[in-house]
């Protein structure tokens, strides 16, 4: 299953404005599932065509629930999006499951799968809930493909920007189908990190994040994550440092950074882990001086 899934994922670079991986999978002989999985993205697309952006300022009262307080909102469009992916991506790829934000709220046990045997689709429909019900632009659906908790691609979809960021295990980062590259910043330049939003943290965590309001640094809470991570992967942001794991926020992100020559870890010093049970907070940066500079702050501030 892996073979197939790699040479499928060599069909997705050839269609992505990304080169594929010869040395993942140019050794393994049939196309496999290389048509199917070029579907992906026309998936995302037709499920926010569908369910997003009729939805889109046109949000009524009803449409919006509390679902752990009033800043953790879910909209109709959240659950129909993620309905209508979790259809037409294990159609694409019999077999796969999909671990999406709105199935695990409704039944946590969902989640384990990250840790199961079956390829995993990894889906946020829609994030940057608060954004979309605002009527702003900055929202995205998240997409990642992942099989024992190794990230094989992903897809960030903003429709409202008209943006589709695509990443390939080994095949790098693409926006619009050009390739996209992270850099580095300017020897000691002050790094612009997003952060995690003060509404979604503990007393503990914003202690942590500390670290951040010293010099050097220019911290300021996140917006939607996927766009967050699309910045760094552009290199017009420096860094993100978050404090919580959920896969859906964090898995295709963290690819398009990494591919766009980015680098990402743990406060621990670990990669960070998709299937959970990271040492936290996290980052994921430009590039790997940049993610050490930041993790340091982070310790200093814990």
């Amino acid at each position: 299953m892996m073979d197939e899934l790699l040479t499928g994922i060599t069909g997705i670079a050839g269609t992505s404005g990304i080169a594929g991986d010869t040395g993942i999978a140019g050794d393994i002989g049939s196309a496999g599932l290389a048509g199917r999985l070029t579907a992906v993205d026309a998936a995302i697309r037709a499920a926010a065509a569908a369910e997003i952006m009729p939805r889109h300022r046109q949000l009524a009262a009803h449409e919006i629930v509390e679902k752990n307080g009033p800043h953790d909102l879910v909209t109709t469009a959240d659950r129909l999006a993620e309905e209508h992916l979790t259809a037409s991506l294990t159609g694409i790829l019999p077999g796969s499951v999909v671990v999406g934000e709105e199935a695990v709220h409704a039944d946590p046990a969902v989640y384990d799968a990250l840790r199961g045997d079956a390829p995993v689709w990894i889906v946020d429909p829609v994030d940057g809930t608060r954004q979309f019900v605002h009527g702003e632009p900055g929202f995205c659906t998240l997409v990642a493909l992942a099989h024992h908790g190794e990230l094989l691609a992903s897809w960030t979809y903003a429709p409202a920007l008209d943006q589709m960021a695509v990443a390939v295990r080994g095949g790098g980062a693409a926006l619009n189908g050009e390739p996209i590259r992270s850099g580095a910043p300017a020897t000691g330049a002050v790094l612009t990190v997003a952060t995690s939003h003060p509404d979604f943290t503990t007393d503990a965590q914003k202690r942590t994040l500390l670290g951040l309001r010293t010099d050097g640094f220019a911290a300021r809470p996140c917006g939607s994550a996927g766009l967050e991570y699309l910045a760094v992967a552009r290199g017009e942001l420096d860094a993100v440092a978050f404090t919580w794991e959920y896969a859906w926020d964090h898995a295709a992100g963290l690819l398009l950074v990494t591919e766009a020559g980015g680098a990402q870890a743990t406060v621990a010093g670990a990669p960070f882990r998709v299937a959970g049970g990271n040492a936290l907070p996290f980052t994921a940066a430009r590039d790997a001086a940049t993610a050490e500079r930041v993790l340091e702050a982070l310790r200093n501030g814990a």
